[in-house]
């Protein structure tokens, strides 16, 4: 036998031998495949037998908001509690659903809080489906891997809540893009979803790219290229299976032109992408009179320095009080000039979590020298908030790309001076020229925070007042009223498709 005719037969022998190891691993991935098939088809007709079953018990059809955190008191239930109000009002013969995973409290006590922090009282009642396993979309749960470790437990959560009640609508008000594709392939329902704010971003990977230690980019993945190189990695795999969940979406909606940038970028639907504006109560504060403060002895007035904002890292609350400080250092000199400021600080604390970052806070304060300067109001009926803005020379805003900042719109709508992060939806929606003049400041560090601060105080009282008054000429853009209409054209052609 030649070498050339040896060299066949191993060949042979060799692709032989591979035939005879692949072929059972391709049989067995073929059966594997054919019994997730058969799985997902009896799954799906299971679930859609108990859909049937409740609409021939309730005779109308039901629309579902997927809101974990629905009595948490922030900007995004009252975007839920709007948004239900508006279908309740528009849609007589629907049902309406909430499933959160809020525990230890009825439907009447998440009713009534809704009432007391936002002023918004529902039409009728609503279903409550109060899930157990919230922990599972909990950050705390995931010291690495965070945003894929929530993202499957929100797999998880969703199907609980789905065999936990099969809707025929289901709309995602919160950000679990991932149960996008459970409630629709699974369930069979139709499906939509309002973003506060993508889950990742093209802002995150230059953070990661550039290797700025910043939010959740730990100090030795900064300093070390190779696992920077590897977060990358991470970061982009994970934008493309969450914009393949948020693609099966089949109306969204976003709070912002700079979410809407990114949620176009990311889940590549615009014909079924829409700004929708959140809700923000201006009129509340657009009946209180404005106070002209030159009919006023400034020189006995406490000026005010007042942040709302939920207890969460991305508020930056830190910085707040470390701009806070070096404002009083600058004035410490002036005549009565420390006791003339204060900071208050008002937001919603969600767990215990967040109780621990207020207590953070207050040693903080109490480092810096500061702890007599600074008030922290915890959960305050709305009355009370509205008390404060009012009272308020400025308001403060820190977040880093805040989505939007219905927070910002309040502190404008109250008529305090605001000053909020120059990122996101502040600099492109709402910090923006009225009438040919400012309607406020922007500041992305602690100095310029400070000065901001301080240019602020030293305005005349006529110079404030006219600032002032623009701000609140442009904020009824995002009233109650523009997010119901706004809202209920977006969803429109989801809800025609419900049989009734």
């Amino acid at each position: 036998m030649s070498g050339h005719d040896h060299l066949s037969f191993c060949l042979c022998d060799l692709i032989r031998l591979l035939w005879s190891l692949l072929l059972p691993c391709f049989c067995l991935c073929l059966v594997l495949t054919g019994l997730l098939f058969l799985l997902i088809v009896g799954v799906r007709a299971w679930l859609q037998s108990n859909r049937k079953a409740r609409r021939a018990r309730d005779r109308r059809p039901a629309v579902a908001f997927f809101h974990p955190y629905c009595n948490a008191g922030g900007g995004g239930e009252r975007v839920l509690w709007c948004a239900i109000r508006a279908l309740q009002n528009r849609y007589q013969d629907v049902d309406f659903v909430v499933y959160t995973g809020d525990q230890g409290v009825t439907d009447e006590q998440i009713l009534n809080g809704a009432r007391r922090r936002f002023n918004i009282r529902l039409p009728r009642p609503v279903r409550f489906i109060f899930l157990k396993h919230r922990l599972l979309v909990e950050a705390s749960l995931y010291p690495h891997f965070t945003l894929l470790g929530q993202s499957i437990g929100s797999l998880f959560l969703g199907w609980e809540a789905l065999t936990s009640f099969t809707p025929d609508l289901y709309i995602d008000s919160m950000g679990y893009a991932f149960t996008l594709p459970v409630f629709r392939y699974l369930g069979g329902c139709r499906v939509g979803s309002y973003v506060h704010y993508p889950t990742i971003s093209t802002d995150m990977l230059s953070v990661v790219r550039e290797r700025n230690p910043r939010f959740n980019n730990a100090d030795y993945i900064t300093s070390n290229p190779v696992l920077s190189a590897l977060k990358v990695v991470y970061y982009c795999a994970f934008a493309l299976l969450y914009g393949l969940a948020g693609s099966c979406s089949d109306v969204v909606m976003v709070n912002s032109t700079w979410t809407l940038g990114h949620i176009l970028a990311l889940w590549r639907a615009p014909n079924r992408t829409s700004v929708v504006y959140p809700p923000c109560d201006v009129q509340a504060f657009l009946d209180i009179p404005l106070e002209d403060e030159e009919e006023q002895d400034a020189g006995k007035k406490c000026h005010s320095v007042v942040s709302v904002a939920q207890f969460r890292p991305e508020k930056d609350h830190q910085l707040q009080i470390r701009a806070f400080r070096k404002l009083l250092n600058g004035k410490e000199a002036e005549p009565g000039g420390r006791e003339s400021v204060k900071l208050v600080l008002i937001g919603g604390c969600r767990n215990q979590e967040d109780e621990d970052r207020v207590l953070m806070l207050r040693g903080l304060c109490q480092e810096l020298g500061v702890g007599d300067r600074v008030e922290f109001k915890l959960n305050i009926p709305f009355e009370e908030l509205k008390k404060e803005l009012v009272e308020a020379t400025i308001g403060l805003h820190t977040m880093w790309n805040e989505h939007f900042g219905i927070g910002v719109v309040e502190c404008m709508a109250a008529g305090t001076v605001i000053l909020a992060h120059k990122s996101g939806g502040p600099k492109l929606d709402i910090v923006v020229p009225h009438d040919g003049g400012p309607t406020g400041f922007l500041a992305d560090d602690e100095d310029s925070y400070a000065e901001a601060m301080e240019r602020i105080l030293s305005l005349t009282p006529s110079a404030r007042l006219d600032i002032r008054r623009r701000a609140r000429q442009s904020v009824t853009r995002f009233s109650d009223h523009e997010f119901e209409a706004s809202f209920l054209a977006a969803v429109e052609p989801l809800m025609g498709t419900l049989e009734r």
